[in-house]
């Protein structure tokens, strides 16, 4: 038995993107849950073909330890050790996601049948507070403490068993069962706060990386045996996926190998749709239906590559047969069928003070890959400019935004694409499009007043200078009047005064000096520039004196 396998760092990226995608969107919209179903699904489904493969390796150990004691049975006793520990630490996480469904459900639910979970049946999917309860606690004092502790130990006492003699599984170990505190805590990083479906999906993972770890030390030990052959009454194949659950423009990738595979003697794995009949001796017999199919390559060790686009959100069902020739001669086919779930592109980009981009000034945009480093993560944007900063909000606060969006050209649409390092490999990871609007004009404001009103002579011949003044607006812009025109009607006569500047000329001012009680000023042809440099036409104001 060959030890290559998904390294652990594309393991736990694949799982963190479920979890973390859960944390972005705590209310777990009905597509999320069902998402969170399929892939419980999928690792229960892994869990149970790991205990068939490792029933399998235990059973060789006996056979290999009664036929010479001398050899085999110091091997057989570490495998013994392995089991144990296996069987205790997996028993204690489902013992933990019985907990939280029998606490979220109460005690006469139909999710649990004894030691079983049925994930169709818990009602209270999305409960959030229960699941950081018990594993959490108020007092920091729950069971993700000990669960850390346990995963720790079993590391180390699997490693220990190895001797030294195998170093990429060792790495392997202490990759998978990483407990080391980093920004936060262990146990809040993986377990404050996500609903009851991230949780039970993540201790599945946890026991999906127990038994995936349980099979390479003892397929090690049993390998140190010079008794290497295998004499298995059934032939089971493995579909090993990098994860059940991809996202679209992503691949879906998974390992198809028998599990007493010969190096000698590769396979014939193809991939396509087959039909089942049965022989005269009552045998089944299975056949690819015509050519349409595809035929991987085994490697070294009889394993095929299996890689497919996703290409449509849902479930997604492959499958084909593997045949391999018995030592009698006779060709033996096994067939096989896979699921795996497509999701959406999770990134999240979003504008952070409004739902549009406004032309010619600096945009505050929020940028987020679920389980992917700010530094790892990169934009473009058409129409415009993407890059790193900071920008106030009108109040003088920096908005929480860490991209800066400038667009160039208005009412039409500005798309920004994101990429990410994801397993050392930039990849689109979504794009976003957002309008572009002009910035709102401001308005003319006169001894305070804009639009129209009454103001005292005294305020009124107290003014120096016209502003524009833009409300209610997020960002604090700022618009500089460059022409005015105050006016009156004087006896069916209208008198004027210009400024091409803000500033009250001596003119205007006389002029204001002449008004009296009852007459109109028309403050108009008011011109002003914003952030974009372009002058704009503003609104009129117009003041009774009183």
């Amino acid at each position: 038995m060959a030890h290559e396998r998904l390294s652990p760092r594309q393991k736990m990226i694949g799982m963190m993107y479920l979890v973390l995608t859960a944390m972005l969107a705590l209310n777990v919209s009905k597509e999320a849950v069902e998402a969170f179903k399929k892939v419980d699904k999928g690792l229960t489904k892994t869990i149970a073909n790991y205990v068939i493969k490792n029933s399998m390796i235990y059973d060789a150990f006996e056979k290999a330890a009664a036929q010479n004691p001398t050899k085999a049975g110091p091997a057989k006793d570490k495998a013994i050790q392995v089991k144990q520990r296996a069987d205790e630490l997996f028993n204690y996480i489902q013992d933990i996601k019985i907990e939280i469904i029998n606490t979220a459900e109460g005690p006469k639910n139909l999710a649990v049948k004894g030691k079983e979970i049925e994930i169709e049946e818990v009602k209270r999917i999305d409960d959030n507070n229960i699941p950081s309860q018990i594993l959490i606690g108020a007092n920091f004092n729950g069971k993700a403490f000990a669960l850390k502790t346990l995963l720790a130990s079993y590391r180390d006492d699997l490693r220990e068993m190895l001797g030294g003699k195998a170093p990429s599984i060792e790495e392997s170990l202490r990759s998978i069962f990483n407990t080391d505190d980093e920004k936060e805590r262990w146990e809040t990083l993986n377990f404050q706060a996500l609903p009851l479906v991230a949780v039970i999906t993540l201790l599945s993972k946890m026991q999906v990386d127990v038994r995936n770890a349980e099979t390479d030390v003892i397929t090690f030990l049993y390998e140190q045996i010079d008794a290497r052959s295998f004499k298995f009454n059934k032939i089971i194949p493995i579909v090993k996926p990098t994860s059940t659950y991809v996202m679209v423009g992503n691949e879906y990738q998974a390992e198809v190998f028998l599990s007493a595979a010969d190096t000698t003697m590769a396979p014939d794995i193809r991939i396509g749709a087959f039909t089942t009949s049965t022989n005269a001796d009552g045998t089944k017999k299975y056949e690819m239906v015509g050519n349409n199919y595809q035929t991987l390559t085994p490697d070294e060790n009889g394993r095929g590559n299996y890689k497919v686009r996703a290409t449509s959100i849902g479930p997604q069902t492959w499958g084909g047969l593997i045949s391999i020739k018995a030592p009698s001669g006779e060709v033996l086919t096994i067939p096989f069928k896979e699921e795996y779930g497509v999701g959406a592109n999770s990134v999240v980009v979003s504008a952070t003070a409004m739902n549009v981009l406004y032309l010619g000034i600096e945009n505050p945009i929020d940028i987020s890959v679920p389980g992917v480093g700010a530094d790892k993560i990169r934009a473009v944007m058409t129409n415009g400019t993407i890059g790193k900063g900071q920008v106030k909000n009108y109040k003088g606060e920096i908005f929480p935004g860490s991209w800066v969006a400038t667009p160039t050209v208005e009412n039409t649409t500005a798309q920004i694409v994101v990429s990410a390092e994801i397993n050392g490999k930039m990849q689109q990871a979504g794009l976003m499009n957002f309008r572009v609007r002009k910035v709102p004009d401001p308005l003319t404001t006169f001894a305070t007043i804009s639009g129209e009103g009454e103001q005292t002579k005294t305020v009124l011949t107290s003014q120096q200078a016209c502003f524009a003044t833009l409300k209610d607006f997020d960002f604090d812009l700022r618009f500089t009047v460059t022409e005015f025109t105050l006016s009156y009607d004087d006896k069916g006569f209208n008198v004027s005064e210009t400024s091409n500047s803000n500033r009250i000329t001596p003119a205007q001012k006389a002029m204001l000096d002449r008004l009296t009680k009852g007459k109109k000023l028309f403050v108009e042809k008011v011109k002003a520039v914003g952030p974009d440099k372009k002058e704009r036409l503003l609104n009129p104001v117009i003041i009774r004196v009183n």
